[in-house]
């Protein structure tokens, strides 16, 4: 990237390289009738079934209807998320986001009266329910287990019309770093470099050049620190809101409640924490060690843990040239599967290029049996492959869970959701490698995967979780922080 360089506005972007999201709704009037065919359905629904919740027949009735208004729902929050999140600055998506989540909270409320009704039958009942419909079974055991930590009905009413509000600390931070942070430039041996928070992480984080990358980081760092208070008392506040709510629910700790939803208990939380740091970690220490000794580094710091073990061997990878990389790596997954996750490029999945106001990172949004969306930054560096094919993995993961799932069901526990997305990256490393002639491509493709897949998923994440294990003690014990 040229020093000259800087962000576009979405205005300027080519849209050969970013996503379709007409396909979902054209234009804004088909986005308001649904959302008016959405309230119709709630209406009908909370008319037609109060009082009726008690028999198999009849609640697999309500639930096939439950599953429209569902269906609804996952679109609209989408199409108003995917939007707003290629462009914080704009007022008007942020109004449109806040009014979808206020109409989402207002549906809550008002179907809070089914799993009232449903929780009052017998698990025998219940399991009447997932014979009649296999389909629901998933959503029958979850609403057993939710029996345990159900509120009174006027109670359960209120937090789904606080939802909004409990919420509120996410979409104030994404706010903060999307929309208000401003980086500048930073200056290099009397050059000036323009720096945003994806150029950072996407871009300088790997600078060959290490008087650039430090400064890079330092300057990042500086803008981070000037919003410290602002985002720690945000983080104070939505921490402190989960362990009310815990407590509320009749839990101990925080991090049991957290965990409740995704069938996953204490003791392999901890566990996987506690084996990443004590057995894992040292593999990534000896590893950097290494980096530091072949690189001529005076010292290791923060700034230089990403960058590559032969930065003079580092192909420059167009987004055109990654649709081959992706394609022969998915091929060991069998031609069907290939085929499916390749219609990302004519469907346009993907929003490939930066630009002012969007979203930082990368995900993937799968629409219940929609074509899935993929936000990203391309930086024509073979780390974006790695980004790209494991955000594919979830696009796959997602797709063939709607395919065979009821929208009431068909979202994975979180301690799943990252083996598909990580296991592609392994199988485009080891393609990579297979592939490569030059002994020096297959060592780059080996230090791809330590310093992608192993390092995002290994120690960054992992590292996160271990970082909010100390935080949800300290609020478990009744202490607070600050920044």
């Amino acid at each position: 990237m040229s020093k000259k360089e800087s962000l576009k506005t979405r205005a300027e972007i080519d849209p050969k390289y970013t996503w379709d999201l007409t396909v979902f709704f054209s234009n804004e009037t088909e986005f308001n009738e649904e959302v008016s065919n959405l309230k119709s359905n709630v209406d009908q629904f909370v008319k037609d079934f109060p009082g009726k919740i008690n028999q198999p027949a009849m609640i697999v009735n309500a639930l096939h209807y439950l599953e429209k208004i569902y269906e609804q729902i996952d679109l609209i929050e989408n199409y108003a998320y995917l939007d707003l999140s290629v462009d914080l600055t704009d007022a008007s998506k942020n109004q449109r986001m806040r009014q979808v989540s206020d109409l989402e909270a207002e549906i809550a409320a008002d179907l809070t009266f089914f799993e009232d009704e449903l929780l009052q039958n017998e698990d025998e009942m219940l399991d009447k329910v997932s014979s009649l419909d296999p389909n629901f079974s998933s959503y029958i055991r979850h609403a057993k287990a939710q029996k345990s930590v159900q509120l009174a009905p006027e109670a359960e009413k209120i937090l789904s019309q606080l939802a909004p509000t409990v919420h509120a600390p996410e979409n104030i931070y994404g706010q903060v770093r999307s929309a208000d942070m401003d980086f500048g430039t930073f200056n290099v041996n009397g050059q000036d470099y323009p720096l945003s928070f994806v150029l950072y992480e996407d871009f300088y984080a790997y600078h060959p050049n290490t008087d650039i990358r430090r400064a890079a980081f330092e300057k990042f760092s500086e803008v981070l620190a000037r919003y410290q208070n602002t985002v720690a008392v945000t983080y104070y506040t939505q921490v402190s809101t989960e362990k009310k709510i815990a407590t509320m629910r009749g839990f101990d700790s925080v991090i049991d409640y957290l965990l409740y939803d995704q069938e996953v208990d204490r003791s392999l939380f901890d566990r996987q924490i506690d084996i990443i740091i004590e057995k894992l970690g040292p593999i990534m220490q000896k590893y950097i060690t290494f980096l530091k000794k072949q690189r001529g580094l005076d010292e290791m710091t923060y700034a230089d843990l990403k960058i590559d073990l032969d930065p003079d061997f580092n192909p420059i990878i167009s987004i055109e040239d990654a649709k081959k990389y992706v394609s022969d790596a998915l091929i060991t997954l069998g031609a069907d599967y290939q085929d499916m996750i390749l219609k990302s490029y004519p469907e346009r999945w993907i929003d490939f290029v930066q630009n002012v106001g969007k979203e930082t990172g990368g995900f993937c949004a799968q629409p219940y049996k929609k074509q899935p969306r993929i936000l990203m930054s391309w930086t024509n560096q073979l780390a974006d492959v790695y980004t790209l094919i494991h955000e594919l993995g979830h696009a796959g993961q997602g797709i063939l869970s709607s395919e065979k799932n009821s929208v009431l069901g068909f979202n994975p526990s979180t301690y799943i959701v990252e083996a598909p997305s990580t296991f592609n990256e392994l199988l485009l490393t080891h393609s990579i490698e297979e592939k490569a002639t030059d002994p020096r491509m297959k060592r780059f493709a080996l230090t791809k995967m330590l310093a992608n897949t192993y390092f995002h998923n290994f120690i960054t994440h992992l590292l996160e979780a271990a970082y909010q294990r100390e935080v949800y003690d300290l609020i478990d014990q009744g202490q607070g922080f600050d920044a």
